[in-house]
């Protein structure tokens, strides 16, 4: 073999050994490509139905409700009223009404829409419900709406809610068709008629078509399907990341990988071990943000706040240390350490203030322990205080199960001890859930409480959340409460309580039992001179 034929054969197997693991690694990223934005794409049409079927349900349950109830008097208080809690406790539609010779009579918007002309269907389905595509109204006439109508019934939906999901490519297509209409009753970017032909008898498919990699699933109860589409250079954006990561092959990527993998490992490890170290350490400690009442000024309790300092002084917020305590099956041994500051900061002071109450927060885990009980009475057995000198909260999240905790809360409220929904309006709102629990306050979120006499879309929810809380007899706790206008609205608005840092920021107890004694003392001395 000449030296020209070695060189040769030499560049050769280079040129296979360089060439062959770049080109398997390019083909497994496109493979892995179309697989991630195909099962994105797919995820995306599975939301939008999901939507869909939840508005159909919700309009349907609607309409069975204002039938059931029926009085002869279609627009009377009575089913006014009821118009206006379907409304509220329906999370897609945005108001329902009685219609007649197509004119808006009366709804749950009230009755500055009566005479509404409605118009007539674009199309009529198969279950005799009347569709209106591109409803506009007065009041909105930059919206567009969807009108669902059957019988002497009418329902409004913004005509975005039923494709209103998160997507991560901005340029992507959504859609939601009633199988056997040309046209989309929703749509959002780019979306051709014919892709849910495609379904044939399938519930899901997934293709490429002209230039989108397209998802259709079709609901299983409804005669509609969503449709998904995400333009194909998404898809080249997503082989050349996972092409970055499989190409440079070898001994160094391997261990820079290994050493990403422990390091990683080793952090997700150290955290915990970090929690269970400051638990023995007593580096958690309480702080306490007073409890106000609205009609008189006076501190009636104070919410019981966790916080973490570090032996270096760094201070850890909640935010942080609360979750990864429940990942890891940490967050009992943390509720565990705040009964027992909440007994050694504020136990004696209860005794001497019977009327005073602590909130103690609780987490999801805490509510399906079989410790919580022992934990609560061990509470009052220590401090001597009475039951109703506490209060849980427990926030929605925490609400998923309801049949799983409505035997805990019952419990609890028939040892005396009160409890609160948390964060109330950011969860899973719906009176059907409260309706099923037993609980006593409502704690008004502080994102609503910002919006207080703003433009800001999240206005009006706080007048919502007001009517159900006194629709279920439930007394209000608004929280970030910073502006005497916010207090003035919510004390006119028969709001009870407000905590915030109009009245106080979070504080150790020593100093929130001074300021009370102080405020004692000024209102002694204010008495005398009267």
């Amino acid at each position: 073999m000449n030296k020209s034929i070695a060189i040769a054969l030499t560049l050769v197997v280079a040129t296979v050994a360089v060439g062959l693991p770049v080109w398997l690694a390019i083909v497994e990223s496109e493979r892995q490509g179309l697989e991630a934005v195909t099962e994105r794409t797919l995820g995306y049409a599975r939301d939008v139905l999901r939507r869909s079927d939840s508005t159909a349900d919700q309009v349907a349950n609607g309409f069975a409700r204002l039938t059931a109830s029926a009085d002869g008097n279609p627009c009377s208080e009575t089913q006014l009223g009821m118009m206006r809690q379907i409304d509220l406790s329906s999370k897609y539609v945005q108001a329902i009404g009685y219609l007649e010779d197509g004119r808006l009579l009366c709804s749950s918007l009230g009755r500055d829409t009566k005479g509404l002309l409605i118009g007539s269907p674009d199309f009529m389905t198969s279950g005799g419900v009347a569709v209106h595509k591109n409803l506009r109204l007065p009041f909105a006439p930059l919206e567009t709406f969807i009108a669902l109508r059957q019988n002497h019934y009418v329902a409004v939906i913004h005509k975005d809610l039923p494709i209103d999901i998160t997507t991560t490519e901005q340029d992507s297509s959504l859609a939601i068709f009633v199988l056997g209409e040309a046209t989309p009753m929703s749509s959002r970017g780019f979306v051709n008629r014919d892709w849910v032909g495609r379904l044939g008898r399938r519930s899901e498919a997934t293709f490429i078509d002209s230039g989108h990699v397209v998802a259709v699933a079709k609901s299983t109860r409804y005669r509609s399907a969503a449709v998904a589409a995400v333009p194909m250079h998404h898809l080249s954006t997503r082989t050349r990341e996972v092409a970055l990561r499989l190409v440079p092959v070898g001994i160094v990527a391997g261990v820079v990988l290994a050493i990403a993998v422990l390091l990683l490992a080793r952090t997700q490890m150290a955290i915990p071990a970090a929690i269970k170290s400051g638990l023995k350490r007593r580096q958690f400690f309480l702080l306490y943000q007073p409890v106000v009442d609205l009609a008189t000024g006076e501190w009636v309790g104070a919410e019981a706040l966790i916080r973490w300092r570090r032996p270096g002084g760094e201070l850890i917020m909640p935010d942080f240390f609360i979750p990864l305590a429940e990942q890891n099956g940490l967050i009992e041994q943390l509720t565990h350490c705040v009964f027992q500051l909440v007994a050694r900061d504020a136990g004696t002071f209860m005794q001497r203030h019977p009327a005073f109450h602590i909130a103690i927060n609780l987490s999801a885990a805490d509510l399906h322990s079989p410790h919580l009980l022992t934990l609560l009475d061990g509470l009052s057995a220590e401090t001597g205080v009475s039951p109703h000198n506490v209060l849980v909260e427990i926030t929605e999240r925490g609400l998923v199960n309801v049949d799983a905790v409505r035997q805990v809360l019952h419990d609890v409220r028939a040892k005396g001890f009160r409890i609160a929904i948390d964060d109330f309006g950011t969860g899973y709102s719906s009176l059907s859930y409260l309706e099923a629990l037993e609980v006593d306050y409502l704690k008004i979120d502080k994102s609503f409480i910002d919006a207080i006499a703003t433009e800001a879309p999240t206005s009006n929810v706080v007048h919502h959340i007001i009517g159900m809380a006194k629709s279920l007899e439930l007394r209000m706790i608004a929280e970030g409460v910073e502006t005497q206008e916010q207090a003035h609205f919510l004390r006119e608005r028969g709001v009870e309580f407000a905590q915030g840092w109009l009245f106080g920021k979070a504080m150790p107890f020593t100093e929130l039992e001074q300021q009370m004694l102080g405020r004692a003392t000024a209102a002694m001395e204010e008495q005398q001179q009267v």
